[in-house]
């Protein structure tokens, strides 16, 4: 089977690796996405990994926590580190080659990011997993997605959900929420879709990326995807 992209970014929420969890981590969960990235490297697929912090720490709660944004938003980055590492460890516990780059430094526990090592990575074969977002406060991890998609010349960017696409409501709150197949930037902006923040977006539609999201949780969906299925719903 002939895999429709070459070289794609997965992002997924930090809240994603909690499972059936209210904090933290599920190594249930990160067996499935080691097992689905794995399934997708096989194919010759290069693929980056973007992750959120969320099941660890929110930046953005300076109101519940007294901590203001740009410490908090330093708080989450540090979190997103954290959920690399625990992604490379699944990974290359299965087999997978793997490396780990952070927007901040930490010699360490991780290379510092650094755009063309990171692409000789992908072209040996390796999954990068692109850590501590930009290294920036105020920018959300789909703006680290998002940007470090287009710096490493990737196809499409996949945005990894709990729901099988883009609705015209939340499929969990509204029944009558319609599931579209395929939608313009400027549609998804009119209609007030709420699929990344506007800044990630923008990003995606000033450098012509599509975004395809997706059902992550459900086994087989990423390799589907690649595979050019009709799995989720593309921006372009």
């Amino acid at each position: 089977m002939l895999p429709k992209y070459n070289r794609i970014l997965l992002k997924l929420s930090g809240e994603s690796l909690m499972g059936e969890r209210n904090y933290g981590l599920d190594p249930k969960m990160l067996s499935h996405y080691a097992e689905d990235i794995r399934s997708v490297t096989e194919l010759g697929v290069q693929v980056a990994v973007v992750i959120g912090g969320g099941n660890i720490y929110r930046g953005m709660n300076e109101s519940e926590t007294g901590i203001e944004r740009a410490h908090g938003d330093y708080m989450g980055m540090l979190a997103t580190v954290i959920n690399g590492m625990a992604l490379q460890a699944s990974l290359e516990k299965i087999g997978v080659k793997t490396r780990l780059q952070s927007a901040i430094e930490m010699d360490q526990v991780a290379e510092p990011y650094i755009r063309r090592r990171a692409i000789r990575h992908l072209e040996k074969g390796r999954v990068v997993i692109f850590g501590a977002g930009t290294g920036n406060p105020y920018f959300t991890t789909d703006t680290a997605g998002s940007l470090r998609a287009i710096e490493i010349n990737a196809d499409l960017i996949l945005k990894g959900t709990r729901v099988d696409g883009i609705y015209s409501a939340d499929p969990e709150k509204d029944t009558q929420a319609v599931k579209y197949d395929q939608l313009t930037y400027d549609d998804a902006i009119q209609q007030g879709l709420n699929i990344m923040d506007m800044t990630a977006f923008t990003l995606c539609k000033e450098n012509k990326l599509p975004i395809i999201v997706f059902n992550a949780n459900k086994k087989g969906n990423l390799l589907d995807v690649i595979s050019g299925k009709p799995v989720g719903t593309i921006v372009k």
